[in-house]
């Protein structure tokens, strides 16, 4: 079966960490190019970060550029997430994509981040 499973979201104080995972299944993981985006509450999908499929070109949006880093590992078929300094705007539902910000055919059910004191 074709899918991405998020998961290591949950509950963080403001300046906190998180690393999120996403396990692909069911294709080819190595050539694709991959994309987080998030939903905050009441808003739309936001692109938060793509990576190219070998890993060593990633692209961020402004505003999480140096606080995130988006990786991956193809023999492991997962794409990672690492959050960092996360504020409470970063509150979302973080989504795993299969193609790039804009261009995606493929996405996960999500896992929850919640950044709050």
């Amino acid at each position: 079966e074709v899918q991405l499973v998020e998961s290591g979201g949950g509950l963080v104080q403001p300046g906190g960490s998180l690393r999120l995972s996403c396990a692909a299944s069911g294709f080819a993981f190595g050539s694709y190019r991959m994309t987080w985006v998030r939903r905050a509450p009441g808003k739309g999908l936001e692109w938060v970060s793509t990576i190219s499929t070998g890993g060593a070109s990633a692209y961020y949006a402004d505003s999480v550029k140096g606080r995130f880093t988006i990786s991956r590992h193809n023999a492991k078929n997962t794409l990672y997430l690492q959050l960092h300094s996360l504020k409470t705007e970063d509150t979302a539902m973080y989504y795993c994509a299969r193609g790039s910000d804009s261009d995606y055919d493929l996405r996960g059910q999500g896992t929850q981040v919640t950044v709050s004191s």
